[in-house]
């Protein structure tokens, strides 16, 4: 079945709501809170391409050059007062120490612009001292959590996390594509991937699809010029 033939024209961001919060989500993978200036970025695992490297596997060396860009793209854009990494943003705790003096300087620059937040990850379970910002395990904002793995409680509120890398396999055209996506029930998001060289994880698998209300859940897959939102029903397994 085509179901992206289905669907409108949509823009270049989504708005939609976590725990009644708005947010924005992005053609890049990032989120804005715009009631608190708030810009989310998770998973960037920097450096990844020479974490390999170090184990014989030799990746093109411009992954760290890529999301950097990325990056700095999307604070351009919105030019947040707070900037908060959702965890693993480098793909090993040594990341930091191997970027090279341009890119440090300019992860720097992007990072002194705004206030900014270092979630720790299982990847980075600690903010290099070569960094501004604050380090954490967790960030409130209003009634929502932000954290690295998603799982806790919405009792009390909503959640924002990473770390799943979710991705979506669309069937469009006569052909199944996998794109990255957010995944929301309205109360818990799971943003995708922001690194260059990050996998995903279809969202019909248990460690996903079992975190949220099916009945609810929609699916935001990020296309290559706009993002299709769909519910999870519509998602080929």
């Amino acid at each position: 079945m085509n179901h992206l033939a289905k669907l409108v024209e949509a823009p270049l961001q989504v708005c939609a709501h976590v725990a009644g919060m708005p947010v924005v989500l992005d053609m890049s993978g990032a989120l804005y809170l715009p009631d608190d200036q708030l810009l989310i970025v998770s998973d960037m695992h920097l450096e990844k391409g020479t974490s390999w490297a170090r184990r014989g596997i030799f990746l093109p060396p411009y992954d760290t050059r890529q999301t950097l860009a990325a990056l700095g793209s999307v604070i351009l854009h919105y030019k947040p007062r707070m900037l908060v990494f959702l965890g693993d943003s480098f793909h090993d705790i040594g990341g930091a120490a191997r970027l090279h003096g341009e890119a440090l300087g300019d992860l720097v620059g992007l990072c002194a612009a705004q206030e900014t937040f270092w979630i720790t990850g299982n990847h980075d379970p600690e903010k290099s001292a070569l960094l501004p910002g604050n380090s954490c395990a967790e960030l409130g904002i209003g009634t929502i959590r932000l954290v690295h793995i998603p799982g806790g409680s919405l009792v009390d509120g909503g959640e924002i996390a990473g770390h799943l890398h979710p991705a979506a396999l669309v069937v469009g055209r006569g052909r199944a594509v996998k794109r990255r996506c957010f995944v929301t029930d309205g109360q818990r998001m799971i943003l995708p991937a922001f690194g260059s060289y990050t996998g995903g994880l279809n969202i019909c698998d248990e460690a996903i699809k079992g975190l949220f209300e099916q009945k609810s859940m929609v699916v935001h897959a990020i296309g290559e010029k706009q993002i299709y939102s769909l519910r999870f029903s519509a998602i080929s397994r």
